[in-house]
């Protein structure tokens, strides 16, 4: 069996970044090469400007192509949006033959079914997730492929995105000469990078932390039960340090000053001896307009980081309340995995797993699960 090529592309907030792998037949994903570029086009997740982005995505494809060897004409795209909801919806379909074997045939055209239902205007589809099957009355079928029976039933788990969203994204990505062979939701991707195959079976929690938005999901057997996203990531709390310092001490930080005290003493904690660790910050005198210099210590910063981390906090645990309790019992076991660049957060997994009972991980390489997830579908 020839290896695959493929490619994984994720328009983040503060980066653009492609991943060129070859999967082997066990599914395996060797990396070729990564390109990235500084995303300028992002705003919390979702596309506000074309030009800028499409202009990201060249940058970072021909970085990718350079380092791997690889012409790159078709990306899997990891998709993260403000407004992506998750429904359940139930689907039947009823065969004509009892005794004829339920096939891959009749799997899709249930599945397709899905696609038709109507959603929330302004919305489309961008996953449809069987939970289960009932073949006839036999309930809780995982595969119910050679088996016989009149009606198949399945509850499905549907994600669905802002169509503007969606169309901008494929805007961008065929602007930049590009084809898209899937698009796959980011703590989906993340997931596939990050999860071994009995993690996958069971349930677990993602929290992909980006700079743009948080995606909070509840994956099992391989697919999505619940899906949130929310507007808090890196950025906001860059703009939190930037106001608290402004409000405390008349001090004005550009933003990459307040992301190097981010991930300098940046904690979701307060520390343990006080102030903890200090540095020095310069920015601009808000009274008298001159540069100033000033130490900033960790408690500060600490307290600047509050409201984001708790609405981190607040969006893992609305899904752990919706998550449904026959899953209840594999989450308290495998818990939750962290990813993306906020996942770097000092403490974030410590005071997550105070807050919420559960084991709480961060993974290997957390900036780069989602392209390299992508990458793998």
């Amino acid at each position: 069996m020839h290896d695959k090529i493929v490619v994984g592309l994720d328009i983040g907030t503060t980066k653009i970044c492609v991943v060129v792998g070859k999967l082997d037949e066990y599914n395996k994903l060797e990396i070729l090469g990564m390109g990235t570029s500084v995303s300028d086009g992002v705003k919390e997740g979702t596309i506000s400007n074309i030009n800028k982005t499409v202009y990201a995505i060249t940058q970072a494809i021909e970085d990718a192509e350079n380092k791997s060897g690889i012409d790159i004409r078709v990306v899997n795209v990891g998709v993260a949006d403000k407004h992506i909801t998750s429904q359940l919806h139930h689907g039947s379909i009823t065969r004509s033959e009892r005794e004829a074997e339920i096939t891959v045939d009749d799997i899709n055209r249930l599945t397709n079914d899905m696609y038709r239902i109507v959603t929330e205007p302004g919305t489309e589809i961008i996953h449809v997730m069987p939970q289960h099957y009932t073949v006839d009355y036999e309930q809780n079928v995982k595969d119910p492929v050679g088996m016989v029976g009149v009606k198949l039933e399945a509850d499905f788990n549907i994600i669905t995105a802002h169509s503007n969203a969606i169309r901008n994204i494929k805007k961008c990505v065929q602007r930049a000469g590009l084809e898209i062979d899937n698009l796959i939701l980011e703590p989906m991707a993340s997931s596939l990078s990050v999860l071994g195959e009995e993690e996958k079976k069971a349930g677990v929690a993602i929290v992909d932390i980006g700079g743009g938005t948080t995606e909070v999901a509840v994956l099992s057997l391989g697919g999505i039960v619940y899906a949130r996203s929310v507007r808090v990531g890196g950025d906001k709390m860059d703009d939190a340090i930037i106001q608290y310092v402004r409000r405390t001490t008349n001090l004005l930080l550009g933003e990459m000053s307040a992301e190097r005290v981010k991930k300098e003493i940046g904690s979701a904690t307060m520390p343990d001896d006080g102030e903890g660790m200090t540095v020095q910050i310069k920015g601009r005198d808000l009274m008298n307009g001159v540069p100033r210099e000033i130490a900033i210590n960790e408690a500060m910063i600490a307290e600047s980081l509050e409201e984001p981390v708790e609405q981190i906090v607040e969006a893992v645990k609305l899904a752990l309340e919706a998550t449904p309790p026959e899953l209840a019992a594999d989450i308290v076991d495998k818990g939750i995995m962290l990813t993306g660049g906020g996942a770097l957060l000092r403490n974030l997994d410590v005071e997550l797993r105070e807050r919420t009972g559960l084991p709480v991980s961060i993974a290997d390489d957390p900036l780069s699960c989602v392209v390299r997830g992508s990458g793998t579908v």
